[in-house]
């Protein structure tokens, strides 16, 4: 049997770890409750052109996300406090149903597939944890539901 030496391990910079923790969730909430948009992330990644986008966002009750789909790339969206109602829709705007995250009640997150209609509301504030593929890219016309009553 042939052994090999282990490497050391590399020395880990404490500095350079983003740790997410109950006071980074406030902090992202109270400048969400401060926004216009009643919403704020908190990017893990370093440059819009990252190939993987990862991202805290604090939702308030009254969060207006339009309904959109990601063409080219799936979402994972984990909750990490309070609760979220997931929507999906078809193309022609009609709710397919929703899913409640709930951290307490047990259902944790949703992989969203590329091309699905959806959208997130909130009841009350909610943290989210999400995780998409491929540089940003912004919602562009085609990436936006019109409904038939012609909101977004």
């Amino acid at each position: 049997m042939f052994r090999r030496e282990r490497s050391p391990m590399p020395a880990i910079n404490m500095k350079e770890l983003k740790i997410i923790d109950i006071q980074l969730l406030n902090e992202v909430s109270e400048k969400a409750k401060a926004s216009p948009r009643l919403r704020m992330n908190y990017n893990f990644h370093q440059s819009l052109d990252d190939k993987c986008h990862r991202m805290l966002n604090a939702l308030e009750p009254g969060t207006e996300i339009p309904i959109h789909r990601h063409p080219s790339k799936d979402e994972t969206i984990v909750i990490l406090e309070g609760k979220a109602k997931v929507f999906t829709f078809n193309s022609r705007g009609t709710m397919d149903g929703y899913l409640l995250l709930d951290h307490e009640g047990g259902r944790y997150g949703v992989n969203i597939p590329k091309n699905t209609w959806h959208t997130i509301k909130c009841d009350e504030p909610c943290v989210l944890f999400e995780c998409k593929e491929d540089p940003y890219v912004p919602h562009e016309e085609e990436g936006v539901l019109k409904r038939d009553d012609g909101r977004c």
